[in-house]
């Protein structure tokens, strides 16, 4: 078998085949895996709860539960969510694969297993997996969170930092926190949260019907901002022209932007800048940043 650098982390191997199992653990061991083996979804749910893996090897088909039903509650778990499942089975049929995949499996081997392609997709998911927590914490560490909505409004993907303050915020509540970001589409939105806000702005669109939402925790600086542009009562299209100046556009960048000319664009700045009680497009500006930042 030719040589193969793994990037090194710990695997939860499950699987009710003891064969399977060490065959695994002393192919991984040699990688520099650490390994963890579990029998069924009880036994890996066990070891879920002492260490979380960097991914998990699991067979779909087990006594008792399944591995598609564990994979669930895996994925429902907070602090399992990030952990990739690649599912090791001998159903190749389309329903069972896309049930896998559907369950939050991110890949699948056929059995009887290949094992330099086990090890090369493995390698390659927790390696997916390790940006993508690396992302998470920049942003986290940037001081926002970040939580990206579907195309019917509900919560597909929050950052830690995001998902923290929403807890905090509406409780375990999905349904509540997910109409409190819709309400952001047009405008920010602010909930009271301990000793500050939390306000979320919508940064515009990441996918196909997806919405990306910044999150910010401000405190008092921040309650006079966003309290002076309510107070305003700008119109939707005033807002939209507000916002676009607030991110450096000339009026005639947000003429091509919204579609209106720039003449039009001049006309709603007058009304904008009468509102808000200033004279010029930087102390607009500044309003704009003072409702984002703490």
């Amino acid at each position: 078998m030719p040589t193969f650098q793994a990037h090194a982390g710990v695997v939860l191997v499950v699987d009710d085949a003891v064969e399977t199992l060490g065959f695994l653990c002393e192919a991984l061991s040699q990688q520099d895996y650490t390994v963890l083996l579990a029998r069924n979804a009880a036994e890996a749910l066990e070891r879920l709860e002492i260490a979380t893996p960097d991914a998990l090897l699991l067979d779909c088909v087990m006594p008792g539960e399944s591995g598609f039903s564990l994979c669930r509650k895996i994925k429902a778990h907070p602090a399992w969510t990030h952990v990739p499942v690649i599912f090791m089975t001998g159903l190749s049929e389309t329903d069972h694969i896309v049930e896998g995949f559907a369950c939050g499996g991110v890949d699948y081997v056929v059995k009887p297993l290949k094992l330099p392609e086990v090890l090369a997709r493995l390698a390659r998911h927790m390696h997916n997996a390790h940006v993508g927590r690396m992302a998470q914490a920049a942003v986290d560490v940037a001081g926002m969170g970040v939580v990206v909505l579907d195309r019917q409004g509900r919560l597909a993907w929050r950052s830690p930092q995001a998902a923290l303050w929403l807890e905090q915020a509406f409780g375990a509540s999905a349904a509540t926190a997910a109409a409190w970001l819709q309400s952001a589409r047009h405008q920010s939105a602010q909930q009271a949260l301990g000793q500050g806000t939390l306000v979320a702005q919508d940064v515009g669109e990441v996918g196909i019907g997806e919405r990306m939402l910044v999150l910010r925790l401000g405190h008092d600086s921040l309650r006079a901002s966003t309290q002076r542009l309510q107070d305003a009562a700008l119109t939707p299209r005033e807002t939209e022209v507000l916002g676009w100046l607030a991110k450096g556009k000339t009026n005639r960048d947000i003429a091509q932007i919204l579609g209106m000319s720039p003449r039009t664009v001049n006309k709603h700045l007058e009304h904008v800048f009468e509102k808000l009680g200033v004279e010029t497009r930087a102390a607009a500006a500044a309003i704009v940043s003072g409702s984002l930042t703490a």
